[in-house]
């Protein structure tokens, strides 16, 4: 969806900015005042829970495969779990953006990457995932993991792998030349299941940096809203 034009207001001098620059992002105060509204006391006391109580699961079960970073007492963590992947960088060569853009191919949108440490995933499931989702999840870091063993033991190719190629598109798989040493079906169907409800990206990697660095607004230009 494309982004509507920031609605803009003129100074005595004739400028132009976004009427909402002064404000921050607006719509946070309203989406967060409903929330809290809508769930009550008990609500939020449960969410919280749930939350918490969810993220300690995932840690427990995915720490024998990759270490969880920042554990307190007894080993739990807060409301987030963060998978340390620079262990398995340095001997594989896989890296957390690798382990990300695999997560698509399991149809799963990355947790967030290298914050707040460079080199590990961060995931803070909500209190709205249910078990079934989490062990899907969970399921697919194990499945993803064994992938890296392959690659540390040469079965798969250090470069032209399933991890470095992902994400896989349809486009891609269904294209004639296809020179990876790998089956398709390991690419694009990596888990066994319902093929009806598989999520195909649109695109495979991007310059992961470039967007970040040269920036291009989609906006129209001050001059378009001048009289």
């Amino acid at each position: 969806m494309a982004a509507a034009a920031p609605v803009s207001a003129r100074s005595r001098s004739g400028r132009t900015w976004p009427i909402s620059c002064p404000y921050g992002s607006a719509g946070i105060l309203p989406i967060s005042w409903a929330y809290i509204r809508m769930m009550g006391a008990e609500g939020l006391r449960r969410a919280t829970g749930v939350a918490i109580l969810s993220a300690n699961y995932v840690a427990r079960r995915l720490d024998p495969h990759f270490p969880v970073l920042y554990t307190g007492r007894d080993g739990l963590v807060a409301h987030e779990c963060i998978l340390d992947l620079r262990p398995l960088a340095n001997q594989t060569g896989i890296t957390a953006e690798d382990v990300a853009k695999r997560l698509i191919d399991y149809g799963f949108h990355a947790p967030t990457m290298s914050f707040p440490v460079a080199g590990t995933l961060m995931v803070e499931p909500t209190e709205s995932e249910d078990l079934a989702e989490l062990d899907r999840f969970c399921d697919a870091m194990i499945a993803i993991r064994q992938e890296i063993a392959k690659v540390a033991s040469g079965e798969f190719d250090a470069q032209d792998n399933p991890l470095k190629n992902a994400p896989h598109t349809a486009s891609m798989l269904v294209s004639a030349d296809w020179a990876h040493p790998y089956e398709r079906a390991v690419g694009g169907y990596p888990m066994p299941g319902d093929r009806r409800g598989k999520y195909w990206p649109p695109v495979r990697r991007i310059d992961q940096a470039y967007g970040d660095r040269n920036l291009m607004c989609a906006c129209p230009p001050p001059e378009a809203f001048e009289d």
